[in-house]
């Protein structure tokens, strides 16, 4: 009688590099990068559309920050990964570990089992940055993470509309980890989603940090949508930001600082 054997699990990768986050609560920390194929959202304002589909390779960084990359066939397996976190992490020198894509959940199996290894192996805290529509995936990784940024769609910048996921994701993060909602603004944003958005959150707790990021125009070269998102007039953010105190405690405006920087 053949004995079972249990196939190792695998991931589908864009990438994995180290970098300085620049968005969100933990904008300027240090931090393993793991960007992750597929996701099942089209954002007008998606900046890694390249992420919606797997490659057939992933590029992967030799030494932290050098961008010295070298590219690998997907998927990857566990064991693999495991050991390219490691090679990244240099003592001292990370905040943290990004779980990024695409949308990360959507390797929600994968994450069960590779998180707690991760976590056990480097002692990092594990941040997951993903579109909050997906609350049954997130409820199965939940004890392995550390902190959560939750992006909230609004239809009029992103045309994707998903008010009852956010509400039940919110809910299941705060206050199991530490959790902030990041919001796209355009020149297209509608007062009363951001509202109704402010609301959402207050809903959960008002104490919920809310990052309003101003959209990074896209280059012509890239633009995949009918819809182009250009940047708000600072006008509008400052009546958005006021719009929106009179529910949350914390709004901060913050744009994409990494852009800036000219970091991955």
């Amino acid at each position: 009688m053949t004995a079972k054997t249990t196939a190792e699990p695998t991931a589908r990768l864009v990438e994995v590099f180290s970098a300085i986050q620049g968005e969100g609560l933990n904008v300027g920390t240090r931090q393993i990068f793991i960007r992750f194929a597929f996701c099942d959202l089209r954002c007008h304002f998606c900046d890694s559309a390249h992420t919606w589909n797997a490659p057939a390779s992933c590029r992967i960084e030799r030494s932290p920050g050098l961008r010295d990359f070298e590219s690998h066939p997907n998927p990857v397996p566990l064991t693999t990964l495991i050991e390219w976190v490691e090679r990244q992490n240099l003592p001292c020198l990370h905040d943290s570990i990004s779980l990024t894509g695409g949308e990360p959940l959507l390797h929600a199996p994968f994450l069960q089992e590779f998180l707690p290894k991760v976590r056990s192996l480097t002692g990092l805290p594990i941040y997951l940055e993903t579109g909050g529509h997906r609350p049954e995936q997130l409820a199965t990784i939940l004890p392995y993470l550390d902190s959560v940024g939750m992006d909230l769609k609004l239809p009029s910048v992103s045309g994707e509309s998903h008010w009852q996921a956010h509400s039940q994701f919110l809910q299941l993060c705060h206050p199991q980890s530490e959790t902030f909602v990041k919001i796209i603004i355009s020149h297209r944003t509608d007062l009363a989603e951001l509202e109704r958005a402010a609301l959402l959150v207050a809903d959960v707790s008002p104490e919920i940090p809310v990052f309003l990021q101003p959209v990074t125009p896209l280059a012509e070269s890239d633009q995949f949508s009918q819809t182009p998102a250009l940047a708000p007039a600072p006008a509008d953010v400052l009546t958005w930001q006021t719009s929106m105190k009179r529910f949350l405690k914390y709004v901060r405006v913050v744009p994409q600082t990494h852009k800036m920087l000219n970091q991955l």
